[in-house]
């Protein structure tokens, strides 16, 4: 991480953002409930969009102007800037307002608010917060990551060391590819398989419930970055599949690679593709 990163008063700005996430996360919950009619539309790649979706983005886009007038913003849900104008940025936040919107309609509450700072095309703050069970996790560069359950105290987390005997796999529980399926299988061990939807999975390797995700797979910037901060203060790390960790803002598209998140270990995960 580059030192200039140091520039930024992280940690005063993080309980604002976490105060952001919530706030974003209770605007969900007004239609999640359905005190707010619920309208769900189709995006021109087939993924489905709700009124849910675009308040959010209202919601965490004003306040974090607000909060930081003069950096700029990404979010799934907002027109997306031309790589010639972003490239120049050094500093900017990526958000995704309402990961998991499948989970959303479903109606099982494993969605997520993601929001991200990220300089040097790497995060440095991640904020996730889980409205229906109301979980956070959060982290920025060099603190370490961290946890607070509804009732509970704050609780650092971490991830755990790789013990083959007992291994454990999340898994997404709204995509799943013969790509996924043939990987797993070449592991060879005796496993269990954990499904989570959004970027919970990655949540759940921070804190030590899972050994690896892999996600074989289409996804965007906006799903992994504020999972790479918590994840990596955690002790992990999200890589692509030459194992090298996720970088950020660094091409015309906004998708990533197909990637891993694992935790304390350094096997080549790529091995078993």
């Amino acid at each position: 991480m580059s030192a200039d990163s140091h520039q930024f008063p992280l940690q005063e700005w993080l309980p604002q953002v976490i105060m952001i996430a919530r706030e974003t996360g209770e605007e969900i919950l007004h239609y999640y409930h359905g005190d707010k009619h619920l309208e769900v539309m189709e995006k021109p790649d087939t993924t489905p969009l709700t009124e849910a979706d675009l308040a959010a983005n209202g919601v965490v886009v004003e306040h974090l102007r607000i909060l930081t007038p003069d950096i700029p913003i990404i979010s799934e849900e907002s027109e997306i800037p031309p790589f010639e104008l972003r490239q120049s940025w050094d500093t900017y936040w990526l958000v995704d307002p309402l990961d998991g919107t499948m989970e959303f309609i479903q109606g099982n509450g494993e969605f997520t608010v993601n929001i991200a700072l990220i300089h040097h095309h790497q995060a440095i703050m991640g904020v996730i917060y889980a409205p229906v069970d109301d979980v956070v996790y959060f982290a920025c560069h060099g603190n370490g990551a961290y946890r607070r359950i509804h009732g509970k105290g704050l609780e650092a987390i971490s991830c755990r060391e790789l013990n083959m005997n007992h291994f454990t796999i999340a898994s997404s529980r709204s995509y799943t590819t013969p790509q996924i399926q043939s990987f797993i299988a070449r592991l060879d061990e005796d496993h269990e398989l954990i499904l989570r939807g959004s970027s919970l999975k990655s949540c759940l390797v921070a804190e030590g419930g899972a050994d690896l995700y892999p996600r074989l797979g289409p996804t965007s910037e906006w799903d992994t970055a504020a999972a790479q901060c918590i994840v990596e203060e955690a002790g992990g790390q999200i890589t692509d599949l030459q194992m090298q960790p996720l970088r950020y803002n660094t091409k015309d598209s906004l998708l990533n690679p197909q990637f891993f998140v694992f935790g304390k270990d350094s096997k080549d995960w790529s091995e078993f593709l």
